[in-house]
């Protein structure tokens, strides 16, 4: 029997996997907070708040989350807002600090040192990702409208937000030497992403290839890119990115199509929808059949099937271990 990172290695590289690699099995934590790698110094002063609570991170964004939803987002009346001029970015934005002495880092290491490589991948969790920072320190709305209201501002404060990323990996390749990072960044809605690959172009793909480029050559072996929504028309991109797996590819995507196109440059884990299973009324038939779907249609190579929520958590207790369970019975069947 392989273990759960050979499978992994399997499934994405076209091999003979002896299973469907079951959700975030094979992406192993430290630390756990919702399931992944979160504790660094860096994090510790950059906090997020759990359900039901708010807090001000250390870009002085305000964020909350609450109860019963399926996670923090940043709030964004005129009290809380960073940025009200994106002009004039540089006179509110500043980054959190990384000039923290190796003393601190120390702290964080037993843990990663206690995770069996051969087994899992040590994995690291950074969100918010590019375009999430953007949007985090001014509103949704606002960013979209400043890409090409004011785009010259935008991609200042862009590299601004690169090269702080950039200066983090190299932290945390440093210290924490990890096998896989997982990246949140939401592109887009459940029917649209949120721009046209031509801006996606223009604005962030440099910054990822700058960013997961680093993390390649340091020794980073995945790259695992977290976007829950439509970002069928950005694979292209995704791929240039050197993005490996696509966590939280809706079914809005077509992912049996996306497999059979692009499978072997990316593979996509997700096409269980967290919308559709994740709810207060979740019955246990009712993922079966959701499952059954995704596995059967997506086959055994370059997919994972996988809730697309951007961890191995659900809003409603029970979803993800009942979706883990029916997926192992499909590998039985299957395999």
């Amino acid at each position: 029997m392989l273990t759960k990172r050979q499978n992994l290695l399997e499934t994405i590289r076209g091999g003979k996997p002896d299973r469907f690699v079951n959700q975030y099995e094979a992406l192993a934590c430290q630390d756990t907070m919702f399931g992944m790698i979160m504790g660094d110094p860096v994090s510790a002063g950059n906090p997020s708040p759990g359900p039901g609570q708010q807090a001000v991170n250390g870009w002085g964004v305000t964020i909350k989350w609450p109860a019963g939803l399926p996670g923090p987002f940043p709030v964004h009346d005129a009290e809380h807002k960073v940025i009200k001029d994106v002009t004039k970015w540089r006179d509110v934005v500043k980054s959190p600090r990384l000039d923290f002495p190796d003393s601190e880092w120390e702290k964080y290491k037993p843990s990663v040192e206690a995770i069996d490589r051969k087994e899992v991948f040590a994995t690291v969790f950074i969100a918010p990702g590019i375009f999430e920072q953007t949007h985090y320190l001014m509103g949704v709305d606002t960013a979209l409208m400043n890409l090409a209201l004011e785009p010259e501002a935008m991609k200042d404060l862009i590299d601004y937000i690169t090269e702080w990323e950039l200066g983090y990996a190299k932290l945390l390749c440093k210290h924490f030497k990890p096998d896989c990072i997982f990246h949140h960044d939401d592109w887009g809605s459940h029917t649209s992403s949120f721009m046209s690959p031509d801006m996606f172009n223009e604005f962030f793909v440099e910054s990822y290839k700058k960013i997961y480029g680093y993390y390649k050559a340091n020794g980073v072996e995945l790259i695992v890119h977290h976007s829950d929504a439509y970002g069928a028309n950005l694979v292209p991109y995704m791929i240039e990115m050197g993005i490996d797996i696509w966590q939280g590819c809706v079914t809005t995507n077509k992912t049996p199509e996306l497999v059979k196109k692009y499978g072997g440059k990316i593979s996509f884990m997700g096409d269980i929808d967290n919308g559709v299973v994740d709810r207060e009324n979740w019955s246990r038939d009712l993922i079966a059949r959701e499952v059954r779907r995704a596995c059967e249609t997506n086959g055994k190579l370059y997919f994972i099937p996988n809730t697309t929520m951007g961890g191995p958590m659900s809003t409603y207790p029970g979803v993800y271990e009942a979706v883990s369970e029916e997926i192992d019975k499909m590998s039985k069947e299957m395999f």
